[in-house]
């Protein structure tokens, strides 16, 4: 059942949750860990501003492609408080993302072009290892799979925009 609004531009936490999909725990969470804000209203409900909906919109669909949530926390402290974020906010916030999602990428590519062989550590097939890594020089490199970090760089770190 559909809940009434408190204010054309206040919504509570069930109209946020109805709104974007997403459980009260996880706006509960988002907000504890400084994603999303309310105010408190005097019988200490909470009560969030429209653009919430767009907030929480972007915390998703940034966790689905894998950045931190401290990540998307940085960024998102860099849009506007006193407005309504733009698109033009969007695509700023965004945009300083691109180069680690390419790398995020390129990384899933070699892993799913190269799984089927070896992953570049010794552990999978000591059959094939003797070409790839022979007598376990890549161990002297640390541990883990050496070939795919090669492959694909570092592990992403993603940046607040700025």
């Amino acid at each position: 059942m559909p809940r009434a609004r408190t204010t054309f531009h206040e919504l509570t936490v069930g109209q946020v949750a109805d709104r974007s999909g997403v459980a009260v725990s996880a706006l509960h969470f988002y907000e504890r860990k400084g994603l999303i804000s309310s105010t408190r209203t005097a019988s200490n409900q909470r009560r969030y501003s429209r653009d919430t909906l767009r907030r929480v919109a972007f915390i998703r669909a940034s966790q689905n492609v894998g950045i931190s949530l401290t990540a998307i926390r940085e960024a998102l402290d860099e849009l506007p408080s006193e407005r309504t974020p733009t698109r033009e906010d969007w695509v700023r916030l965004s945009s300083g993302w691109r180069a680690v999602l390419d790398e995020r990428i390129a990384q899933l590519q070699a892993l799913r072009d190269d799984l089927t062989g070896c992953i570049g550590c010794g552990c999978l097939s000591l059959r094939a290892c003797h070409l790839t890594n022979p007598r376990d020089v890549l161990g002297g490199e640390g541990p883990g799979p050496r070939l795919m970090r090669r492959a694909g760089g570092t592990q992403p770190t993603y940046p607040a925009t700025r």
